[in-house]
Formats: C-alpha cells, structure tokens, sequence
C-alpha cells in the first residue's frame, strides 16, 4: 500500500525514543563509514577509484546495450512478421470474393465457403510459414468470423473454420481498420502476434497475420544479453587489467617518492632519484626545498658552531636539542653527551644558571641580559643570560633557547676603564683644586715676601686686608670641596614641589629685564626628598640660567607628572648656551664656563639629584638657551632596593 499524502507537506519524521539523528549528523557519519571501507593504501584507493570510474561506465554502457539489443530484436521481429503479414496480405488479390466466384453457394455456404477459400489460400500461408521456421500464419474472415488459414497445415489447420473469442485483439484490427502487434496467449500460444487488417474498397474484410512463439524471442532475447555481458566482463576485465597495470607502475614511482621522503628525514644530503612527469615535477621541487633546507641548516650549524657566546636550546618536555661549542667549555660538557637529556637534572648544581631557561619555558617570560655567575674549577665565570622561546612555522610553541655570553672580560675591562677614569678625573681634579690654590697662595706669598722686605705700617694695614680676602678665597674653596666631596645622605621628608618652587623662584632674584615663568600642574603629588637640599640643587639651576641672560629674557621653569611614579621639572633659559665640546663636562668639578665661577655648582646639583635616586640631563645650543630637565621618584626606593 503507498501512502498518499497532501501536496507540498513533508511526511512526518521518524523519531526514536531513544536518540534522535539531526541532518548534520549524517554527513560525519558517511564520513566515516567511508573512512572505514575505504582501504588505507594509495594504490588500493587509485585502483578503487579508477576501477569504479572505469567499470561503472562499461556497466552502464552493458545495461544500455542490452536494453537497445531487446529492444533492436523486438523491432526487428515485429518488421518481420508485419512484412510476412503484408505479404499474405498481396497474395490474397481483389479478396476473399474473388476466389467464392467459382463457388456456386458462395457466401451462403459457411462451411463449404471456408473450406473453398481453405483450399485456395493454405497453399500460400504453408510457403511462407515454410520459409521461417517457427513463424506461424494465416486468413481471418470478418464476413465468415472464422479462421480460413493456419500455416503451417499440418500444425494447426485444426484451427481453421474457428471463430476467434469476442476480446480477441483482431477484433480491434478489423473495427478500427490498423494494424497491431499483440504479446501473449492466443490461438497457438504464448506468441508475438502482429495483425494487419484487409482493406478492399475500402472495407476491412478481415486481416492477416504472423506469430512466433515468445520462447523463440525469449531466447534470443538471452543469448543479446549474453553477448552484451561477455563484452561488457571483458571491458570490465581489460580495464582491470589495465588499472592494475598503470597504479602498479604508479605504486612504484609513489614508493619511489615516500622511501626517498623517508631518507631525506635522516639524510637531507640524499636526494630522491629523478621521475617523469607529474611526480618528477613533485620530486625536484622536494629535492630543491631539501637542499635549501640541508643549506639554511648548515648556515645555521655554522653560526651555532662559530659564535663564542653559548647557546642551549630545550624542547617542550625540557630535553636539550642543542648545545654548541662555546656551551661546551662554559659547561664543561661535550654536546653528545648531554644531547636528548633532561636540562634541569644535568644542571641541577647550576639552578641559578639555568633558571633563565627553565623559568622561559614554563612561564613564556622572555629574559635579557640577565646576569649570573658560574663557578668552575680555575675560575668564576661572569655571564649574561639571554632567554626567550621557541616557535614553529605556525607559531607554536616547540621550547625555549638561551644565550650565554661571557662578560668576564668585559668586567675586567670595565674595572680598569673606570679605574683609569677615575685616575683621570682625580688628576682634572687635583689640577683643578691646584689652580684654584695656587692663585691666592701666590699672592699671599708675594704681599708678605714685599711686608717682610720692610714695609711702611700703612702698606701693612693695606696689604693685610687683601691677604685676610684671599685667605677667605681660600677657604671657601675647601669648603665647597669639602661639601661635594662630603655629600650628607638625604633627609627624606615629604616635599611640596610646587610650593618649593615658588620659594626658590622667589630666592632667586633675577635681574629686572628678565621674567620668571612657572608652569605648575595643579595635581603635583608630594614626592619623598630632602627639601633643602633640593632646594640647593633648583637655586644653582635657577642662578645659571638668570646668569646665561644677558639681556631682556625668560626662564620657564615646569613641574609635571611623569608617569605615574615620577615626575619631571625642567629649567628653560633663552640665553647664551653651552657650545658643543662642552656639554660633556658640565658636571665636572672646577668647570666653569664663567669666568668667576668655581666650577661646582652643576657639579654639586648632579650629586643631589643622584642621592635622590633621580636622573638629571643637560641640553643646550649656542645662542638659542638651555634646558636642565630633573625626573625624580614620588617615593623613594627602600635601601635593599638600591642595592
């Protein structure tokens, strides 16, 4: 029974109780079984695919084949048996009336007409049913409604005289006056019967027809079909043959590619032997990418091997995957040693060493110039430790690698630079401070050298003033040596720096022609510093600035937040400048590009702003002015921090 449902509605969905199966899920799931059938081989998937490409062609071309060599045979009988029918058709002549001339009853005599016409016309239909065996043929009346003839005789001339049954398909023939071709039980048989009707002046007088047996057809029908099947398993099997032939050879050039692949994993100097066609062009563009491969590998090889700092590299589980030289005389380990090994159980007396790369590749932090000291036999090496991780074409996380670079000679060069700098600025310095002596010691000398001579009392009372005024030169010098050199730490108190400021501008009392500009943020925080002696440091900035103002002129002094751990104060002049070759002493003690000046004002304000823990820089163009700009911590860093 089918079901019939409305037009345009779905039939409803089978839903199972226990699991319900959405659309999406059936595409995996065909995924899948397709997965499973299919075999895991290439040349087993080719020969498969082709096969089925190939085969199913062929069977499809067989099916159609047969189907048209049915149908061509059936064609065929049908013209055959009309044409016979035709034939019986053109020996009957004018018709059945022609030959009942002779017949004194004529038509009034069923039985004698039909034996008269029996014996004129089965001569005919005995010839033609002779001439194809198998073929049966004969006369039907509509006047008599019997059957005149039946050839062969001697087969079935018990039918004549018979009158065919009311729904017999020659009725059809002869009331609508065409031919038909009818397949199943009739007179005789099973047969194919096809039926041509008999038209004299127009009138259908019966008709004619020729069988066969449908056996007979049906045997030919089979040996079409055979036929069609031998060619088409032949194809089938040639294609076969020739499917195995082509992925055999296929097979062998693929083993040729994947046995190649497979050595050039071990060996990238080995290259896969040279194919034709579309494989070969696969072949040489491995080969070409193995040798730049073999050849950025060496590059890199080399580096490894050549740079004298040393370098270590660890997989994701911590395992050592490289380790050049320069890392083999710092560890004191030959690589083939250490190759494949966990880095921290090798390097567990050295944790501080390696905690720059262990610390990279369990947290990812990156490290630079990191430094550590590693103790050996002869000596303790001094090392900068550089770590950062380690990614893979997709940016994947493969491990991590560390840079170790030997800074002991560096250190010692250092030290004996700094000692030879410092050698050379206690020699500026003592230069200096002798400059600064000798003057008024040459004239203390010269003025009582002159007095002890004899001098008048009034050269005395002279004299004795300038001698007291160079000896107050004298010690105001050592004292300012005394207070640079004897810098007291810091008295750490919270400063208002904006209201400093206003008191330093105030302290400062510049010239008339020139203007004190302040620039204050009104949320300046209070920062931790010794207000005097920051006062100190901003008076001497203040004072040089007003002094490198030779005429009309403006300082601008700003005090901003920088960050939010710091801010910035910088003091603008537009005055004279400093010239190039200078800036680089202008906090050195006893320069001075002022003709009066002792040289450590700069110097002293460089200290202070030191010991806050600040940073102080100095820029300044001929003719243009300069700037000093301060940035200070808002709180002070504790004394362990500074260490």
């Amino acid at each position: 029974m089918f079901e019939v449902g409305i037009p345009g509605e779905r039939p409803p969905a089978v839903v199972d109780s226990d699991r319900q199966t959405t659309h999406a899920e059936h595409p995996v799931r065909l995924k899948k079984l397709s997965e499973r059938l299919l075999p895991a081989k290439m040349r087993q998937r080719l020969m498969l695919t082709s096969f089925a490409m190939v085969a199913l062609p062929i069977l499809l071309l067989g099916i159609i084949l047969q189907h048209e060599g049915r149908e061509a045979l059936l064609n065929e009988k049908q013209d055959k048996l009309f044409t016979l029918a035709r034939v019986l058709d053109s020996e009957l002549g004018p018709g059945f009336d022609a030959l009942l001339a002779d017949l004194p009853s004529g038509w009034q005599n069923r039985q004698a007409a039909i034996a008269h016409l029996n014996a004129k016309l089965a001569p005919i239909t005995d010839k033609i049913a002779a001439s194809d065996p198998g073929v049966g043929c004969g006369y039907y009346s509509r006047r008599l409604d019997a059957i005149i003839t039946y050839g062969p005789s001697k087969d079935y001339g018990g039918t004549v005289g018979r009158t065919i049954s009311a729904d017999h398909p020659g009725r059809d023939v002869m009331a609508v006056g065409k031919p038909s071709v009818e397949t199943g039980p009739l007179v005789r048989g099973s047969i194919m019967n096809a039926m041509l009707p008999i038209i004299r002046d127009g009138e259908v007088i019966g008709y004619s027809w020729a069988n066969e047996f449908t056996d007979a057809i049906e045997r030919q029908e089979q040996t079409v079909d055979r036929t069609v099947f031998a060619i088409t398993l032949g194809g089938i099997l040639l294609a076969g043959l020739v499917i195995h032939s082509m992925s055999k050879r296929l097979s062998r050039e693929v083993d040729v590619v994947v046995g190649g692949l497979a050595g050039l994993k071990n060996d990238l100097r080995k290259p896969i032997r040279p194919l034709r066609g579309e494989l070969g062009e696969i072949v040489d563009a491995v080969n070409i990418m193995a040798r730049a491969l073999l050849d950025a590998r060496t590059l890199t090889e080399n580096i490894l091997t050549s740079i004298a700092d040393g370098v270590v590299a660890v997989d994701l589980e911590g395992r050592i995957t490289a380790f050049n030289p320069a890392a083999e005389v710092m560890y004191g380990v030959p690589a083939d040693e250490v190759m494949g090994r966990s880095y921290r159980q090798l390097f567990a007396d050295h944790m501080h060493v390696a905690s720059a790369l262990l610390d990279t590749l369990d947290t990812g932090h990156t490290h630079i110039g990191v430094a550590l000291e590693l103790p050996r036999t002869d000596a303790v090496w001094r090392l900068t430790a550089t770590s950062s991780v380690l990614h893979d074409g997709e940016d994947r996380r493969i491990g991590a690698v560390v840079v170790l670079k030997d800074v002991s000679e560096r250190d010692r060069l250092m030290v004996q630079v700094m000692r030879a700098d410092r050698l050379a600025a206690l020699g500026e310095l003592t230069a200096s401070i002798a400059h600064e002596i000798r003057n008024p010691l040459t004239s203390i000398r010269g003025f009582i050298q002159y007095l002890g001579d004899g001098g008048e009392p009034e050269e005395w009372s002279r004299y004795s003033k300038i001698i007291i005024q160079e000896v107050d030169v004298l010690n105001e010098t050592i004292s300012k040596l005394l207070a640079f050199g004897r810098l007291r730490p810091p008295q750490m108190t919270s400063v208002d720096v904006a209201e400093l400021i206003n008191d330093v501008s105030f302290l400062a009392n510049g010239p008339a022609s020139v203007q004190i500009d302040l620039q204050i943020d009104e949320d300046l925080p209070k920062i931790d510093a010794d207000a005097e002696a920051l006062k100190q440091a901003l008076l001497n900035l203040l004072i040089n600035a007003l002094q490198a103002i030779a005429d009309d002129g403006t300082v601008v002094v700003t005090a901003r937040r920088h960050g939010d751990d710091a801010i910035r104060i910088e003091v603008r002049d537009d005055g004279v400048g400093v010239a190039p070759n200078h800036l680089n002493k202008v906090f050195d003690p006893f320069f001075s590009t002022k003709p009066s000046g002792t040289g450590l004002g700069l110097a002293m304000v460089h200290r202070i702003i030191d010991a806050h823990h600040g940073v102080i820089s100095f820029d300044s163009r001929v003719d243009f002015g300069t700037v000093v700009t301060i940035e200070l911590p808002i709180v002070a860093p504790l004394p362990e921090e500074t260490a």
